[in-house]
């Protein structure tokens, strides 16, 4: 009986009798949509610090170093900010410093 029921089964179904993955096409229109809008470019952020040739990070210039916050006050993303590695790094660095002697706020309320 069950070398009939495998011979019965159709060539698209694996064992179990279930569909193979590869077979199925009920996921919708998904593939359809990744055209649409044309692609998103934007234009790279250059890095402030590198363009003014800035080496050094004043921790005491608050008003500069709270523009790197987000409204929450944490640290902003270098993909957000358009800081390079190296300059990003320095960064935080001087930011927790002027955290640290109340320069800047930890959080924002």
């Amino acid at each position: 009986m069950s070398a009939e029921s495998d011979t019965e089964r159709s060539s698209d179904q694996g064992p179990g009798g279930f569909e193979e993955r590869s077979e199925r096409r009920d996921r919708g229109d998904r593939g359809d949509r990744r055209g649409r809008g044309g692609p998103r470019r934007t234009r790279r952020r250059v890095c402030m610090f590198c363009v003014d040739k800035i080496d050094h990070i004043d921790y005491k210039d608050a008003s500069s170093l709270r523009r790197f916050l987000d409204e929450r006050g944490r640290i902003a993303k270098r993909r957000s900010s358009g800081t390079c590695a190296h300059h990003q790094r320095k960064l935080a660095i001087a930011i927790k410093r002027a955290r640290e002697i109340a320069l800047l706020p930890f959080v924002v309320d």
